[in-house]
C-alpha cells in the first residue's frame, strides 16, 4: 500500500471520500433536496376570505349566522358565498377565513355524512364528535406548516343539550354558549356577553334578534362585512337555514356623512 504524504492526512477527501466539498451540502440517498426534486409552495396567506361568524346557544337549540361576502384581498368581490352549512339533523356549522379551504372541508364532511347514511345503523354524527375531528384536522395541517386558513363554529344538540364549539387554523378549540370569530371577537362578542348575562335563558327569537343586531354592528364597523347574511337554527324540531336576508340600515349614525359623500 502506498504511503500517504503528511498533507493527505489533513485533506477532506481522505477523511470523507464521498463527502461534499468544503462549504457545500451532502446529498444523502433518498433525501429530497433542491437538486433532485421540486419543492412545493405552501400557501402563506389566505386569498379569498369571509369575515366573522357568530354563534349562540339558547334554550333548546343553537343558532349560527354569517354574511355571504367573500373578499379578494380588500375587494368585495364575491357576494353570494354561503358560509353556513347544514351538516345533519344534529349539527350546523359556520366558517370564516379562506373560502377554498372551507369548500374542501365541506366536501370531506359531506362525504362522511353520506358514508354514515349508507351504513344505515341508526347512528349519526354528533356535534362533539365533529368538533373533535376538526381540531385534529386543523392541528395536523398546522403541524405540516400548511394550515387550513379557517375558523369554524360547530353547533348542535348533544343528548338534547345545546352544544357550541369553535376551532381555528392552529387547532385551538374551546366550547362556550356564545362565540364569535374574526373581527366579531372584538366587536360582537362583548354585546353577546352582555345580553346573555341579562337574559341567560334566551328564546329562539331573542337569540336570532341578538345575532342580527351583532351583524348590523359589524356591517357598520367591519370593512369586510356585507348587509346580506344567512342564519341557521337547530332545535329539536329540526334545522332551518334562512337567507340570504338583508340587514336593516340606518346611516343617520354617520354624522360626518353629508349629501351622500
Amino acid at each position: 500500500m502506498a504511503c500517504m504524504s503528511k498533507g493527505d492526512w489533513y485533506s477532506p477527501v481522505q477523511f470523507w471520500r464521498s463527502g461534499p466539498s468544503p462549504g457545500s451540502l451532502y446529498s444523502f440517498p433518498g433525501v429530497l433536496t433542491a437538486e433532485n426534486t421540486r419543492f412545493s409552495q405552501r400557501s402563506q396567506a389566505p386569498i379569498t376570505t369571509g369575515t366573522s361568524v357568530l354563534g349562540i346557544a339558547f334554550d333548546g337549540g343553537v343558532a349560527i349566522a354569517a354574511d355571504v361576502l367573500c373578499s379578494y384581498g380588500s375587494l368585495a368581490r364575491f357576494r353570494d358565498c354561503p358560509r353556513v352549512m347544514h351538516v345533519n339533523d344534529n349539527i350546523i356549522l359556520g366558517a370564516g377565513g379562506d373560502y377554498a379551504d372551507y369548500q374542501y372541508l365541506k366536501d370531506v364532511i359531506e362525504q362522511k355524512i353520506l358514508e354514515e347514511e349508507c351504513l344505515n345503523d341508526g347512528f349519526s354524527l354528533k356535534p362533539k364528535a365533529l368538533h373533535c375531528w376538526l381540531t385534529r384536522v386543523m392541528y395536523n395541517r398546522r403541524s405540516k406548516l400548511d394550515p387550513f386558513w379557517n375558523s369554524f363554529i360547530v353547533g348542535g344538540l348533544q343528548d338534547n343539550e345545546p352544544f357550541l364549539g369553535t376551532v381555528d387554523k392552529l387547532g385551538t378549540a374551546y366550547v362556550d354558549h356564545h362565540i364569535a370569530t374574526g373581527y366579531g371577537a372584538y366587536m360582537a362578542l362583548p354585546l353577546m356577553r352582555e345580553a346573555v348575562e341579562k337574559n341567560p335563558n334566551m328564546t329562539q327569537k331573542e337569540a336570532q334578534k341578538l345575532l342580527i343586531k351583532c351583524l348590523q354592528v359589524l356591517y357598520y364597523r367591519d370593512a369586510r362585512s356585507y348587509p346580506k347574511f344567512q342564519i341557521a337554527t337547530l332545535t329539536k324540531e329540526g334545522v332551518t337555514v334562512e337567507g340570504p336576508l338583508t340587514l336593516d340600515q340606518n346611516w343617520e349614525v354617520a354624522h360626518m356623512v353629508r349629501d351622500g359623500v
